[in-house]
């Protein structure tokens, strides 16, 4: 099962990531992403949680996302997560406003 959740800062993600172990995931099933690398980079080391590699998306779409640019990465990334395209692409929007989107998935 995969949950999303789309929040306006880590003050608000810290509080998605305590209520989503709660319910019964790991840090290692949770996934922050923001549009901003070094912001994704920062918020998913402080919150402990998963960064979406190789292992989610694979050898290839890891590959191809060196060259691409940063939406298409992160739409990759999320897909890889467990959202669908749709999904993904809505997701994507809201980290063009600036906020994080947290993806669940056991």
């Amino acid at each position: 099962m995969t949950v999303q959740k789309t929040v306006e800062n880590a003050v608000q993600a810290k509080k998605e990531i305590e209520d989503l172990v709660t319910q019964g995931y790991t840090h290692d099933e949770i996934y922050v992403f923001a549009h901003d690398k070094k912001r994704g980079d920062h918020i998913t080391d402080a919150l402990d949680t998963e960064k979406a590699g190789m292992k989610e998306q694979g050898f290839l779409d890891s590959m191809k996302n060196m060259f691409s640019s940063r939406g298409d990465e992160l739409r990759s990334k999320m897909e890889g997560a467990g959202l669908s395209k749709e999904e993904a692409a809505t997701a994507e929007e809201e980290l063009d406003q600036g906020k994080l989107v947290i993806v669940a998935k056991k």
